[in-house]
C-alpha cells in the first residue's frame, strides 16, 4: 500500500517494460535533445530519493531517474539475478528507449559500481549512448575501506532469510538513521520502508545485496574503466558517511588524475536525502563547467552552501 506522497511520485512517473520486467522510470524537463541528466540510486532505496533535487536540475536539464529491479516500485521477481551487469543493462536500455544520446551521470551508493559498469562499457564501443561526465557520491568503490553495517553482514550470510521475516519498521528506521549526518523528515524515511516493503521488496533482500559480490569480485574492472576513460569525473562525497567513508572519495582523487573531490561537512551516506539543495548546487556547478582544485596530499574542497 502507497501513501498519499509516493502515490503522487508514482502518478509522476511511468513504467518501461524492459524485456519482461517492469522498470518504474521518471523523466522531467526540456526534451531539447541535450543536457540530459541520468541519477542512479543506491541500495536499499529508489529514484525518490532524489525527488527533492528535481525541481531546480529539471530547469534546464533533462532528468531521468529509474527504479532498479527489486528497489523501489519496479517489479522484483524471485527469480532474477539481482547482478550488476544486469542492472546496468536495466539502465542502459532505459536511457536507449527513452530517445536520449547523450547523458550526464548522477550515481548513489550502488548506482556508482553500475555507472562504472556503463563507463567500463563505453570504454569498449558497447555503449548504444554517451556519458558525457560522471559524479559518484558516497560509494563503497573500494570495498575494502568500506565499514559494512551489521545488517548487511547479516543479510549476505545464511541468515539473510531468516532476518528479513522478523524485519519490520521500527528495526529499518533505526538501522536507517545510523548511516544519517544529517536530520530528515520522518516521513522520508517512511517513504523509503513503504517502497521497500512494496510488491516483496524485503523478500528480495538476501539477493539485491549479491552486489557487494559482484564489487568485490569486479572491482579491478571498475576502477580501471574509471582510469581509462576521458570522461570527467567529479565525487561529491558525505564526509560522516559510517559505511562509504569519505576516505574511499579520497583514494579515488588521489589516483585518477582528471578527477576531482567535494566534499559536503556533516553530511552522512545519503547527501541527496539529507542535503539536497547542497548537492543540487554541485551537481549544476558541475555541469556548467565549475572548477574544483584537484585533490592533492593534505589538501581537500569544500562545498559551498547554496546561495
Amino acid at each position: 500500500m502507497l501513501n498519499p506522497s509516493l502515490q503522487a511520485w508514482l502518478a509522476q512517473g511511468q513504467v518501461c517494460p524492459v524485456g519482461k520486467l517492469d522498470v518504474f522510470v521518471v523523466d522531467v524537463g526540456p526534451r531539447d535533445g541535450k543536457n540530459a541528466l541520468v541519477l542512479l540510486h543506491g541500495f536499499p532505496s529508489s529514484s525518490s530519493d532524489w525527488r527533492a533535487m528535481l525541481p531546480v536540475l529539471s530547469r534546464n536539464h533533462r532528468v531521468i531517474t529509474l527504479d532498479f529491479p527489486g528497489f523501489g516500485l519496479s517489479a522484483k521477481p524471485p527469480s532474477y539475478s539481482y547482478s550488476l551487469f544486469e542492472q546496468a543493462d536495466v539502465a542502459s536500455i532505459v536511457v536507449r528507449e527513452l530517445g536520449v544520446k547523450a547523458a550526464h551521470l548522477v550515481a548513489h551508493d550502488v548506482g556508482t559500481s553500475i555507472a562504472c559498469e556503463l563507463v567500463a562499457r563505453q570504454n569498449r564501443g558497447l555503449l548504444p549512448w554517451e556519458i558525457q561526465s560522471l559524479l559518484l557520491a558516497n560509494g563503497s568503490l573500494y570495498l575494502e575501506l568500506a565499514q559494512l553495517t551489521v545488517a548487511q553482514r547479516i543479510l549476505m550470510g545464511p541468515l539473510g532469510p531468516a532476518f528479513v521475516r522478523f524485519s519490520s519498521e521500527r528495526t529499518f528506521r533505526r538501522q536507517i538513521e545510523r548511516v544519517f549526518g544529517q536530520p530528515v523528515p520522518s516521513s522520508e524515511i517512511d517513504d523509503m520502508w513503504l517502497q521497500l516493503s512494496y510488491r516483496g521488496g524485503i523478500d528480495r533482500l538476501p539477493q539485491t545485496i549479491g552486489y557487494i559480490n559482484d564489487r568485490k569480485r569486479f572491482q579491478g574492472r571498475w576502477l580501471e574503466a574509471l582510469s581509462d576513460s576521458n570522461v570527467p569525473l567529479r565525487m561529491v562525497w558525505g564526509t560522516v558517511d559510517p559505511i562509504a567513508v569519505v576516505a574511499i572519495a579520497e583514494r579515488l582523487a588521489r589516483e585518477i588524475p582528471r578527477a576531482t573531490l567535494i566534499k559536503l561537512e556533516g553530511v552522512g551516506h545519503y547527501p541527496q536525502v539529507e542535503a539536497p539543495s547542497r548537492f543540487a548546487n554541485e551537481v549544476l556547478r558541475f555541469l556548467n563547467g565549475g572548477i574544483a582544485e584537484p585533490i592533492g596530499r593534505g589538501h581537500s574542497n569544500k562545498a559551498d552552501s547554496v546561495r
